[in-house]
């Protein structure tokens, strides 16, 4: 399997999918048709979501197939050489991959070497489950179980940063607390302009350093050109 598993799409000042922009092009190497999965973004939302991925990926050379709208989603994943999972509510998202079978469908082609490409709520849905996601549960999906393409959790566009006069808690603590419920699965923090590199057994940690948050284990911070084990081993 081979994953770019991104934190988030777009930098503060930036134009919209900047930063990922050449990694996800080296990465899909000349690859020409990725199929794009919009669901993170509600029902009228979609068609516009499309044409604004569809626009940076025609600059990269690829044509983007939208798994949303008439037609049998299935049969155009088939027909891809690569899928991306795009951002947005990662509950809707895994939701409309269930009732379209594509939970499943994914998984088997990811599986197979099929690349994926995920961003934000598309990292999330890559892991075990989506207990990590910072999202509201706008809808209810019939699991909270995920593509479970990698042995852990993501928490995307994570930060330490807290709002002053908030008295809610920081992502440490959310983290903290699902470690206590889940203290067998260990969370990736992964930072804005920041992507794990799937290969394998293996993976590559690229822009910015991420923090390793296990039960009963300091947290660690992980430094950006890491080469890591998906297992975690020896961290």
């Amino acid at each position: 399997m081979e994953l770019l598993l991104l934190s988030n799409s777009t930098l503060p000042g930036e134009p919209f999918f900047q930063w990922p922009r050449a990694y996800v092009a080296a990465y899909l190497n000349g690859r020409k048709r990725v199929a794009f999965v919009p669901f993170a973004a509600p029902t009228e939302q979609q068609d516009a979501y499309v044409e604004k991925v569809s626009t940076v990926f025609a600059e990269l050379g690829i044509e983007l197939v939208s798994l949303h709208g008439p037609g049998d989603p299935l049969k155009t994943l088939d027909q891809a050489d690569a899928v991306a999972v795009g951002g947005g509510n990662t509950f809707l998202l895994l939701r409309t991959l269930y009732r379209t079978g594509l939970v499943k469908a994914i998984s088997e082609k990811v599986r197979k070497g099929m690349p994926y490409v995920g961003w934000s709520a598309g990292s999330n849905v890559a892991c075990p489950t989506i207990m990590t996601t910072n999202d509201m549960p706008i809808v209810e999906p019939p699991s909270m179980h995920a593509l479970n393409l990698v042995p852990f959790q993501i928490n995307p566009h994570y930060t330490e940063a807290t709002i002053p006069g908030h008295g809610g808690e920081s992502r440490d603590q959310r983290i903290a607390e699902f470690l206590v419920m889940n203290p067998n699965m260990p969370v990736i923090g992964l930072r804005e302009g920041s992507l794990l590199h799937v290969n394998g057994s293996a993976m590559r940690l690229t822009g910015g350093n991420m923090k390793l948050f296990r039960q009963g284990l300091e947290t660690k911070e992980i430094a950006a050109g890491t080469e890591l084990r998906t297992s975690l081993a020896g961290v």
